[in-house]
């Protein structure tokens, strides 16, 4: 008697089979993925969107625009800050952008050395104090300089005295001058000093969220390379980066007025040589020089419909050349296209 049992299953699976069950598996534990929009709608996953990693903790109000028209507005600032503390120190005064940057109000007084030199400034009349932080290696340079000095880089780095502070008020005022004469398309700005200190931590001019403005500049001052850093408040430059913008988009808006060519009673009078001729035929030299007075030039009278009227040598139209009474009269036809190379050269007239 035939045994008909079932044969036995195999318990290993091929590789095919494993990857089809964590395909089902990965499919059913990952959620589909959606994101939401600025309307707050839902979209999902495959849609084609550009996203964006953000900050929050480092967020940036300026656009690359607003920040690229900053960058040029402090590149012209730069190059006339340099010139003008060249001629007041009588020594070359080298100023180069470093980086222009916003950050938070505590990671730009957490980033300040120590010791270093700050002051305090406000922009009169905006809102808000700034903070102008030079290296204290520069600015004990900049005080033996202006007391007679060489300009050789102090290699001591030490908090400023009462009368180093007083010179150095000097050139602050100047860097203070230059900084708020760069927005005078914008509005008059006034700079004035209110303090000086040489720590950042103890300073408290701004929340610890607010965002800031920070400019870095790489001074050469003889054998002397430091930094110089200005930190403003964005709350204390949005009235003019508000202008600013109201500014573009006026100049954008304004509609392009297309200028038409207007007929001056100045040039009634300017004469200008007119001539018409044809593109005729070549005569060899030896034929020219047998030509007697009387001899007659034979033409194909195709060529009457391809005379170039030139207007001071240049050809303008092409005519018919007619009889009008006892005339020879030429009927402008079409206007040539400009540099028309089939009439560069005059072979006749």
């Amino acid at each position: 008697m035939a045994d008909h049992s079932p044969e036995p299953v195999s318990d290993s699976l091929d590789q095919s089979e494993i990857d089809r069950l964590l395909a089902q598996e990965t499919a059913v534990a990952a959620p589909k993925q959606h994101f939401l929009r600025a309307n707050g709608h839902r979209t999902a996953l495959g849609t084609s969107l550009k996203v964006e990693a953000y900050d929050f903790r480092n967020p940036v109000f300026l656009s690359e625009f607003e920040l690229r028209r900053l960058r040029i507005l402090h590149e012209d600032f730069i190059r006339y800050l340099s010139a003008r503390l060249s001629l007041f120190l009588r020594m070359e005064f080298s100023i180069k952008m470093a980086k222009l940057t916003t950050a938070s109000y505590s990671k730009f007084t957490e980033a300040l050395p120590s010791p270093t030199h700050l002051c305090l400034f406000k922009a009169e009349p905006l809102v808000g104090v700034g903070i102008l932080d030079i290296n204290p290696r520069l600015a004990l340079t900049i005080a033996d300089r202006l007391l007679g000095g060489r300009g050789h880089s102090i290699k001591v780095e030490r908090y400023l005295t009462e009368i180093e502070v007083s010179l150095l008020e000097d050139v602050i005022l100047i860097i203070l001058e230059e900084w708020c004469s760069q927005w005078k398309s914008e509005q008059e700005l006034r700079g004035l000093i209110l303090g000086h200190e040489n720590n950042g931590r103890f300073v408290q001019t701004s929340p610890k969220d607010a965002v800031m403005l920070a400019l870095t500049l790489e001074v050469n001052f003889g054998d002397c390379s430091e930094q110089i850093q200005i930190g403003v408040p964005y709350y204390t430059i949005e009235p003019l980066v508000k202008k600013m913008q109201a500014r573009r988009h006026k100049d954008a808006s304004i509609p392009k007025i297309e200028k038409h060519p207007t007929w001056q009673a100045a040039y009634d009078r300017i004469t200008v040589p007119v001539r018409a001729e044809w593109q005729a035929f070549e005569l060899s030299l030896r034929e020219i020089h047998s030509l007697r007075v009387g001899d007659v030039l034979e033409m194909p009278a195709s060529h009457l419909q391809e005379t170039a009227v030139l207007l001071n040598g240049a050809p303008k139209f092409r005519g018919t050349v007619g009889l009008d009474t006892n005339r020879v009269a030429v009927t402008l036809v079409c206007k040539l296209p400009p540099g028309d190379a089939n009439h560069t050269k005059s072979d006749g007239r």
